[in-house]
């Protein structure tokens, strides 16, 4: 849901669940997945991460449907996946970027679609509220099963070096699954100069780094995994001209384009999607 503002009735309730599981997150990491770094540096009595400030510069301009809910959004390959959301309106979609889905899986109602991250030939999908995550085949999107998941859906990133999942509820917490079976193998509390970030949403993975959007802000965090420390917090100008911002929603959706420093962001309900790099503010 990365800087999500759902319909109304909806939004409220999400937003105060963020606010309150944040209030409660313990500053620190539980990581029991293999290759932990140990504790976080303000555990292991270091200085607290300072917080590299950072813009996003536009390279590149893409068609992005505007009936799309977009909850997730991830490259692998060639391939760009998306993940949309709202009861009755869900699905997975996949194709190049910028041009009309190849293949598309819808999500029966009542399921809301959330994240979506790609592991090779499966691919996971969260859903809000509802329980469970579908894992699909990447290449025709079909179901392959459904399994349980407590707590709510937001993002949902691969840590492949690492072999386990990232996901995010709204709070200020990063839980670490199984990526198999989505069994929490540990967490941390994701802290910007050492204070919890609530609200993160939508999540992408590059090596160690976690991207999250954070809902209800034009900015995207760069996030130490490891420890939960912000060391980077990405301002996002206002990207859409006023006549598209009256129908479009908010910010959410970062992926990174393989082989490059660029990512794709986009929007619920954007009608474009961005090529950007993240340069020092001032540069």
């Amino acid at each position: 849901m990365a800087r999500m503002r759902r319909p109304a009735a909806l939004g409220t309730a999400v937003l105060a669940a963020a606010c309150v599981a944040g209030a409660i997150g313990v500053v620190g990491t539980t990581d029991g997945a293999p290759g932990s770094h140990g504790p976080s540096p303000r555990e292991r009595g270091g200085a607290v991460a300072v917080v590299e400030r950072l813009r996003v510069r536009v390279v590149g301009t893409l068609p992005h449907d505007p009936d799309a809910f977009t909850q997730g959004l991830e490259m692998a390959g060639d391939t760009l996946y998306e993940g949309t959301g709202i009861s009755g309106r869900s699905e997975v979609r996949a194709g190049p970027p910028g041009k009309p889905a190849a293949v598309r899986a819808e999500l029966p109602p009542p399921l809301f679609g959330e994240g979506v991250t790609v592991l090779g030939p499966t691919l996971w999908q969260l859903t809000w509220r509802d329980g469970i995550a579908v894992e699909r085949d990447t290449r025709t999107l079909a179901e392959l099963r459904r399994v349980p998941y407590r707590g709510e859906g937001w993002g949902v990133c691969h840590q492949r070096h690492r072999a386990r999942l990232v996901t995010s509820d709204g709070s200020a917490r990063l839980t670490f699954r199984d990526p198999r079976t989505l069994t929490k193998t540990g967490e941390v509390t994701v802290t910007a100069e050492g204070r919890p970030v609530p609200r993160l949403n939508e999540l992408e993975c590059v090596g160690d780094l976690v991207y999250a959007n954070v809902w209800g802000a034009d900015r995207i965090l760069r996030i130490d995994a490891p420890s939960g420390a912000v060391t980077g917090e990405i301002e996002v100008p206002e990207l859409l001209g006023a006549a598209e911002r009256r129908r479009a929603d908010v910010l959410n959706g970062i992926a990174a384009v393989p082989g490059t420093d660029q990512f794709l962001i986009t929007g619920k309900w954007w009608p474009r999607m961005f090529r950007v790099v993240f340069v020092p503010t001032g540069a």
